[in-house]
This record gives structure tokens, sequence and C-alpha cells, in this order.
């Protein structure tokens, strides 16, 4: 069991890294910390939550770790209703110049957590003429299925 263990966790370092690697980023510390949380925990995640977390890394370097990965793809940013931001990992099919996120984002009413629904797809947006649609946001306010 033991074994078994330390395989997985030099594995998903392994595999940290090259997501790392392939984004063109710097392997840090915080960086494959940060990167495995959001693999773990497979949903939305706030600046505040990784600071609550990761105590040994300052404000300003969760900041920039955030932002390297927006820039980079990995993550995409989901805006709610409190105004602070929250992030999820994209697809492979994102790049730094284009991120291809048309999911729906669920909020769960009871626990708070807001998870990309990737198998469902955002309803299609029609804009006024002289409009160009960039991206299409969508949050679903319910209960989760952890929850209900």
């Amino acid at each position: 069991m033991q074994l078994s263990c330390i395989n997985y966790v030099c594995n998903m370092s392994e595999a940290l890294k090259t997501i790392l690697k392939s984004h063109n980023l710097r392997i840090t510390d915080c960086r494959m910390d940060v990167l495995r949380y959001f693999l773990d925990k497979k949903g939305a995640l706030s600046q505040g939550n990784l600071e609550n977390r990761f105590t040994q890394y300052d404000r300003v370097t969760l900041y920039r770790t955030l932002n390297s990965f927006l820039e980079a793809g990995i993550l995409h940013k989901i805006p709610n209703e409190s105004g602070t931001a929250t992030y999820g990992l994209c697809h492979d099919t994102c790049t730094p110049e284009y991120h291809l996120h048309n999911h729906i984002h669920f909020k769960c009413n009871n626990c708070g957590q807001i998870e990309c629904l990737d198998d469902e797809e955002a309803p299609s947006v029609s804009v006024p003429k002289g409009y160009v649609t960039e991206r299409v946001n969508l949050i679903v306010d319910g209960v989760c299925a952890k929850c209900v």
C-alpha cells in the first residue's frame, strides 16, 4: 500500500511538472502545490481558499501564481455575484490566447462550492447587430449532489 502511495506522489509530481513545462512556466514549489490542489479539489477555488490552505506562501505569490496560470491557459476565471473571482481548471483545448469554456458553472446555495459542469454546454446567446460575443459565462444556482 505504501509503495503505491509513493508511486502516486511521484507520478503526480511528474504530471504536474509536465503540465507546467507544456505551458512554458517555471517549476516552483508554489506552482506545484497550487496546481495539485486544483486537481485534487475538482472545483473552483478563490485566492482566499489558497491563502487559507497555503500559509507558507504570501498573498502576492499566490496572486502571481493564479495570474500566470490564467495567462498560460491552465485556469479560467469564473465570475460570481460576490465580486470575488474563482478559478477553474482549463481543458486541454485552451491556449494562452483563447480560453474555450462553453460550459455551465454550478454554484451550490448550501455549501457554496462552484463546479464546472463540463458536459453541459452553455446555451447560445444572440446579441444585437454590431455586437460581438467573445465569451459567455453562465452560473446556475441550486443544491449540488453532495448536499441534496
